[in-house]
């Protein structure tokens, strides 16, 4: 069977003593295969395919799972878009910080929701990430990631059809900007933050957010000590604490905060287009490379955080190492 490391959250017990996931691979690696290296430690030998994850992209569980990813991907950018665009409605007197508290409560509600069906991502953040450490396959990183894009595209068709057409113009379905055209004395002028600034904030916020919170689902120690529920709600509430700061510390206008979720940039981007697609490349860039440098910094610490005993088959220098002996 399957080792307990192909989704990020799973159920608690089976994830954490040694059990199976609800969602399982089509195929497992045969025991026999492993052997010694010179230095004592376990070598697994897989081609390129098995460290691919390819037997996922035949396997209809997979592509069942990533059915939770889509609804709870469509149902976040419709819950998060709708927060956004009523909390500045609203006579409040601080919007950010109560839209940064009902962020937190959604994500962690819909988080707990989709974890028993695909393992909780509802971020190519958080798959992208997994697929590099080797929790999961690229190829079924790549599946949730598609899935989540279409049910990004879902959720901001069912805003659109709800709000009226002069708050779509007025917030863009709560899609994610760097700059926005706004009146001024002379004409029409740009405003909101550099495109600089603005790719720092992705790569910063994303590197904090998987190092803070994604990491604790990694790490099988901390995960077993602190519970399920309490992981789920630390990555909420580390997410609405980053969506404070990077909408309360700029406060500039015409920059919607940092995106640190793809998907939920794209879907309103497809749908309402326009300025939405003005540095849209940023909340793709920047995610990616914060990725990247989490990445790197797992690869530093010590491995006896991993659930697996000798690292995770799908782990990307395991693909490079697969790809060099092709």
């Amino acid at each position: 069977m399957a080792s307990n490391s192909n989704v990020v959250f799973g159920d608690e017990e089976s994830q954490l003593s040694g059990g199976t996931n609800r969602v399982q691979p089509c195929s497992s690696t045969p025991r026999n295969r492993n052997t010694i290296d010179d230095d004592g430690k376990k070598q697994n030998f897989l081609s390129l395919s098995q460290r691919l994850g390819i037997q996922d992209f035949f396997c209809l569980d997979v592509w069942r799972a990533s059915m939770g990813e889509l609804l709870g991907s469509a149902v976040l950018v419709f819950m998060l878009d709708t927060i956004v665009i009523s909390t500045f409605e609203s006579d409040t007197k601080m919007p950010n910080l109560i839209m940064s508290i009902l962020i937190a409560v959604v994500i962690t509600i819909l988080l707990l929701a989709v974890v028993p069906v695909s393992g909780g991502h509802i971020n190519p953040v958080i798959s992208f990430s997994a697929a590099l450490v080797g929790i999961i396959s690229m190829s079924r990183a790549i599946i949730y990631i598609v899935a989540q894009c279409l049910g990004a595209v879902l959720g901001a068709l069912a805003l659109r059809a709800v709000v009226s057409s002069s708050i779509e113009d007025t917030f863009s379905l709560g899609g994610c900007t760097v700059t926005i055209i706004a009146p001024g004395p002379n004409g029409p002028v740009t405003v909101g933050l550099e495109t600089a600034q603005a790719l720092w904030l992705e790569i910063f916020c994303t590197f904090v957010f998987l190092f803070a919170s994604i990491w604790m689902a990694y790490d099988h120690r901390q995960a077993k000590a602190l519970g399920h529920v309490t992981v789920l709600s630390i990555v909420g509430l580390v997410l609405g604490l980053l969506v404070f700061i990077s909408t309360t510390v700029t406060a500039k206008k015409g920059y919607g905060g940092a995106g640190i979720n793809p998907a939920r940039c794209l879907g309103p981007a497809i749908i309402r287009g326009g300025h939405l697609w003005d540095g849209h490349w940023i909340f793709w860039v920047g995610p990616t490379i914060g990725c990247v440098a989490f990445y790197v910094y797992t690869k530093i610490i010590p491995p006896k955080h991993f659930l697996a005993e000798y690292g995770f088959k799908h782990d990307f220098v395991g693909v490079v190492k697969a790809l060099s002996n092709v």
